[in-house]
């Protein structure tokens, strides 16, 4: 089995799906690999390295898909942007594609990928069960961009994080507000927590209380019913629009105490709940500071705008789409090692096999025979008609 390796086209993008640490155990399994010259270099990973590796470096992108029986992306068509159907263009039928598709929302592409032929896995569909933790892309990537998330902050604020007792008096902590305890939020927790900052963490999910607060932070109760609050995998459930409205009165009261609010809150396909409103950011002090990490779905933040810093009411408010990509080396590292464990999934003696026996398989399986053949896929674009 040959399996490809291509470079992001997507502006911004510098992750690349497979480092050569993580080829090597697949290689003894009887897969090899073909790289895209300079795929892995804006991430630390030269060609060379590929190559001492075992790798075969060619510099056509169209060699790539001509020789591969499985395609590596981290972003697929379907994520690709303006550049997906090119990529699209130089599959083939029956070839398997793997990578983040954005299959719950980029359905025009999803359908032009299906009608190809193309066998698509969409790794952001990986079930949220124990067996399939080493693969889930979402909890690595979400684990990078909350990290970055508190470095972006702490930059951009024009005070420093820690208490400081100095010869010039007492420098008092920053204080910041975390909305959302997933992945990205506990991660956000720490590292602010880290840098010396006192922080707090609202979830409508009760359950992560625990961890919010074995991180040293201070968890928020808004007083509300959310006992129904989580939903299937963990995520939080959509409320109703009276629940949210009750929530963001409460919420924008926090958010006034706070110089940092990073926030984080997401609902799988669906566009992200509307939790600051312009008269909580105006009651923020100058300078403040929001990171808004759920920007590409429409932002918690109502004045936020996808991939640009605003500054509103003397608040600075950021709205980054894709902070994995700005620590490349390390998101690499972990994104090829979601790919391996996915990959092992489809190799049996170093030939490809596809077991739709295998939940974690036919949860990721998007499209297959000409068609989207994924239930939660079909729902999402049967929802939109």
């Amino acid at each position: 089995m040959v399996v490809g390796i291509v470079k992001e086209t997507v502006l911004g993008e510098f992750r690349v799906a497979m480092i050569p640490e993580m080829a090597v155990p697949l290689m003894g399994k009887g897969v090899d690999f073909v790289l895209e010259a300079g795929a892995g270099v804006a991430a630390g990973f030269p060609d060379a390295v590929y190559a001492d590796r075992g790798v075969t470096v060619v510099s056509s992108r169209a060699e790539v898909f001509q020789k591969a029986d499985v395609v590596l992306q981290v972003r697929t068509p379907g994520a690709g942007g303006d550049m997906g159907q090119a990529d699209v263009d130089l599959m083939r039928e029956g070839q398997v594609v793997i990578g983040v598709a954005d299959a719950l929302i980029a359905h025009d592409m999803t359908r032009v990928v299906a009608q190809k032929g193309v066998v698509l896995f969409a790794l952001e569909l990986i079930p949220r069960i124990t067996r399939a933790q080493s693969m889930d892309i979402l909890s690595s990537m979400a684990t990078v961009a909350g990290y970055k998330a508190a470095l972006l902050a702490a930059h951009t604020l024009p005070r420093m994080f820690p208490l400081l007792m100095t010869a010039s008096g007492t420098v008092r902590p920053a204080r910041v507000l975390v909305i959302g305890a997933g992945v990205a939020g506990l991660q956000a927790i720490a590292t602010s927590r880290r840098l010396g900052a006192v922080v707090s963490a609202y979830d409508v999910r009760p359950a992560v209380r625990e961890q919010v607060e074995s991180l040293g932070a201070e968890f928020v109760d808004l007083g509300m019913d959310t006992h129904d609050s989580e939903g299937t995998g963990g995520y939080a459930r959509a409320q109703s629009e009276d629940f949210y409205d009750r929530e963001r009165e409460a919420l924008g009261r926090v958010v006034a105490e706070n110089n940092v609010v990073i926030s984080t809150a997401a609902i799988p396909g669906k566009p992200s709940p509307l939790l600051i409103v312009e008269a909580a950011v105006k009651a923020m002090a100058p300078g403040s500071v929001i990171v808004d990490l759920a920007a590409e779905r429409g932002g918690n933040c109502e004045l936020t705008k996808a991939n640009e810093t605003v500054v509103v009411h003397g608040v600075h408010i950021m709205g980054p789409t894709n902070l994995p990509a700005t620590v490349p080396y390390h998101a690499s590292q972990m994104f090829a090692h979601n790919v391996a464990g996915f990959l092992g999934l489809l190799i049996d003696e170093g030939e490809l096999k596809i077991n739709l026996e295998d939940e974690i398989v036919r949860g990721t399986l998007v499209t297959q025979g000409g068609e989207v053949v994924n239930e939660q896929v079909r729902e999402a674009m049967e929802s939109k008609k």
